[in-house]
């Protein structure tokens, strides 16, 4: 998969603007605050039909417009396929091969990302929510079926806490009802937990050869998947379902008490391992830095065998948070087999025998032009 052409109308700073692209790396070159990463930032929109900056949708229309457009040509497997996305009062509406999309979930995995940015790198050693996080985004591209569960299992959690909150303040008394979202929730719930732990799987395999070569050999790396639901009982969805289900009535009025639901794939976490101690508490920086590494080039193999298709390498001024070593190794990895899009300050410290004939693209106050 490649993005050959993207075109901008209204987006951050961009009033119109058409860039192409090349096939291997390209490099958005520019100071601070110029607009390197709205462009970066654009692809990951029309891929995701969100924003990893900012959850505020406005913010990415241009102040001076009410809408905005994203268009890209990709190249598959089996040809070229225009892709669009609309931004607006009334919301977001995205195209493909011109034909708009009755549901986003539909239209996300045409374009498929993976973002590496300094911030990533807490993937390791961040909140359980950040990776909780980064489960969704990577494995909803991945899946529709994993996508559309995540959505309806984030709808059906939002009404099951608000009605919590009404047993507790006695708005509500009708403990049925409780009963019937706790059973749709415990269905969804078996299915992201089930699908988690088969990708999870086989992200690990990926990670641990990669996790390997960058320590030479030296550390063993693992995933441990942390859920409510009993080791024994993670053997298929329906004893998952079952498992929750019961949980719940045991802890009913625990959760009453506190308005909120105590288990479930939104409380779950995933703990990385190195030679039998967790990275989180006892891995030194360098260790946390190669797992983030090891986990987000897996995701690139793991998107390849999910999806036939490589997906686009989007690389935010993370360069610079490598040493030479690390940054050796990733661009080794990724060369001539992922198209890459990275944003840097300078190149004086990237190693440029390693960019293979990379396009550079010289940003300043929006104004993009390319390097000859």
């Amino acid at each position: 998969m490649k993005l050959t052409k993207i075109e901008l109308h209204h987006f951050r700073n961009y009033i119109d603007q058409t860039l192409d692209f090349s096939a291997g790396i390209n490099v958005f070159l520019g100071e601070n605050a110029q607009g390197k990463t709205n462009l970066l930032e654009a692809i990951y929109v029309l891929a995701l039909t969100r924003s990893h900056r900012t959850n505020n949708e406005k913010e990415l229309i241009n102040w001076n417009s009410q809408t905005a457009q994203i268009r890209g040509i990709l190249q598959k497997r089996l040809g070229s396929v225009p892709i669009e996305l609309d931004l607006g009062p009334k919301g977001k509406r995205a195209k493909v091969n011109h034909l708009e999309q009755a549901r986003l979930s539909s239209y996300v995995g045409q374009l498929n990302v993976i973002l590496f940015a300094p911030e990533d790198l807490s993937i390791v050693k961040g909140a359980p929510q950040v990776r909780r996080k980064f489960m969704d985004m990577e494995f909803g591209q991945m899946s529709n079926r994993y996508l559309y569960n995540s959505t309806q299992y984030k709808k059906i959690l939002k009404q099951r806490n608000r009605y919590l909150r009404d047993l507790h303040h006695h708005v509500q008394s009708d403990r049925v009802y409780l009963d019937v979202l706790s059973d749709q929730l415990s269905a969804y719930g078996a299915e992201i937990i089930f699908q988690r732990l088969q990708l999870i799987k086989k992200l690990a395999k990926f990670a641990q050869r990669i996790h390997s070569e960058i320590s030479q050999g030296k550390e063993t790396l693992a995933f441990a998947y942390k859920t409510a639901v009993a080791d024994d009982q993670l053997t298929s969805v329906e004893t998952i379902y079952q498992n929750l289900l019961n949980q719940f009535k045991q802890i009913k009025e625990k959760e009453i008490t506190r308005s909120t639901t105590l288990i479930g794939p939104h409380r779950d976490d995933l703990n990385f391992v190195i030679n039998g101690k967790e990275v989180q508490s006892f891995g030194s920086q360098g260790q946390q830095r190669t797992t983030a590494l090891s986990v987000k080039l897996a995701e690139i193999d793991l998107m390849k065998e999910q999806t036939n298709e490589y997906p686009i390498l989007l690389l935010d001024d993370v360069l610079s948070e490598l040493d030479d070593f690390r940054q050796t190794h990733l661009l080794t990895a990724i060369q001539d087999k992922v198209q890459t899009f990275l944003t840097t300050t300078s190149l004086s410290g990237v190693q440029q025998e390693l960019l293979t004939n990379p396009k550079i693209f010289r940003i300043e106050n929006g104004n993009v032009s390319l390097e000859k």
